[in-house]
């Protein structure tokens, strides 16, 4: 086993409970770790046995354009698009972090981290 990880991936998406936020938009950033075997990659120095960055990058902005209320929604569908796309990946870790929340005082960023393996 071992883990691929995207870290510090950062978007402008148009997120958040209230229509406000939905409407002038705000900065997120999104953490991904992808626990999966990595041994055949090793072995043969080949793309197709291990998961394709690039791939996995376009799966996270497709899932960050479409609008959510919730940081947890947006964060599941994330979970569920790379369990679907990648069928060899065995667990999912995400962390969806959304920039100065409006909270009424300083806050650089609310954090939901979600995992899930699977069955």
């Amino acid at each position: 086993m071992g883990q691929i990880a995207l870290e510090g991936m950062e978007f402008f998406a148009f997120h958040g409970y209230y229509d406000e936020e939905q409407k002038i938009g705000n900065k997120y950033g999104i953490d991904l770790f992808i626990d999966t075997d990595l041994h055949a990659a090793g072995a043969s120095d080949q793309l197709r046995e291990t998961v394709n960055y690039e791939v996995l990058y376009r799966v996270v902005t497709e899932e960050m354009q479409a609008p959510a209320r919730l940081l947890e929604h947006l964060g599941h569908r994330v979970l569920d698009r790379v369990l679907a796309e990648f069928p060899y990946v065995n667990g999912v870790r995400v962390s969806v972090s959304k920039f100065n929340p409006p909270l009424g005082g300083i806050c650089h960023r609310a954090r939901v981290t979600l995992e899930r393996r699977r069955e």
